[in-house]
């Protein structure tokens, strides 16, 4: 029997919105109640590119917990530290995947490239409600150790889970998560086996390409699936004296945990009870514990 293919559900205009301390955001979506993309909470495109941008903006110390921030950098670099002594800049190509558990404080400052640009992606992934009070940890990759899988006009970075025999480095996530950065050449072809039931996003950004073969989507766009157990993503050829771009995304893909969650700005956790205490101990000052 053949694998079902993934169909598309649902495209997204990705909407411009402003966080941090005036920093302008393509935002595809963020966390609610209905908890459509479990068991992916938000998905932000920040750039950093507009001139009328001084001085340049960032995330002030701000603070988190029941989730994971995953930072993925195109161009430029963040500097981040946090309450627990970490300190680092994710640069080019790096990524960052923290999980902030029963409670962190950090800030994000960029710092753009010599073309004096920074672009970049942030994704929020949920944690189950018995790993929502962890301890903190990150996981901090630089590009080089980011594996690259390169055939027949497509190429694939691997952050988490496998593609092609190839494992991502980031290891021992709750969600299960597949998360890659994708290009397709022009008349190229790429498909990915799933679980049926796993939720999968593609942040199409550069580019156009068919999805599914079913219809041909350009960027800037988020788009969802139906289950399925097979994603097929084409390129068409580039025309005679024509100028084609690479097709470029993020992919993410992941197990729902079906647990109901209880939003409330950077905190995500499973009801209003949760939330209220974690606004009492940031009150009291106990909202950070010594690991």
């Amino acid at each position: 029997m053949s694998a079902s293919l993934r169909t598309i559900h649902q495209i997204i205009e990705p909407k411009m919105v402003i966080e941090g301390a005036g920093v302008r955001l393509l935002r595809s979506f963020a966390p609610s109640r209905e908890n459509r993309f479990d068991p992916f909470l938000l998905f932000d495109h920040f750039a950093f590119n507009d001139p009328r941008e001084t001085p340049l903006v960032g995330f002030p110390t701000h603070p988190h917990r029941g989730i994971e921030t995953v930072t993925y950098m195109l161009e430029g670099s963040v500097r981040h530290r946090d309450s627990l002594g970490n300190m680092g800049v994710i640069a080019a190509g790096d990524v960052q995947w923290m999980t902030s558990g029963r409670g962190i404080l950090h800030e994000e400052m960029p710092r753009p490239s010599q073309a004096g640009r920074v672009d970049g992606f942030q994704l929020w992934v949920n944690l189950p409600a018995a790993l929502k009070m962890s301890q903190p940890r990150y996981q901090e990759i630089q590009s080089a150790h980011i594996p690259l899988h390169e055939k027949d006009g497509v190429s694939v970075r691997v952050v988490a889970g496998e593609y092609a025999g190839i494992r991502g480095p980031v290891t021992e996530i709750a969600a299960q998560p597949i998360y890659m950065e994708v290009q397709l050449l022009p008349g190229s072809r790429f498909e990915l086996d799933l679980p049926h039931e796993h939720t999968l996003l593609v942040y199409l950004f550069e580019g156009s390409a068919m999805f599914g073969e079913q219809q041909v989507v350009s960027a800037v766009r988020m788009i969802t699936f139906h289950p399925g157990e097979r994603l097929v993503v084409e390129t068409g050829l580039a025309q005679p004296g024509g100028v084609s771009a690479p097709a470029r995304f993020m992919l993410m893909a992941g197990a729902p945990f079906g647990e109901p969650i209880y939003p409330y700005g950077p905190f995500v956790m499973n009801t209003m009870e949760e939330i209220q205490q974690t606004l009492a101990e940031l009150r009291a000052g106990t909202f950070i514990q010594p690991a």
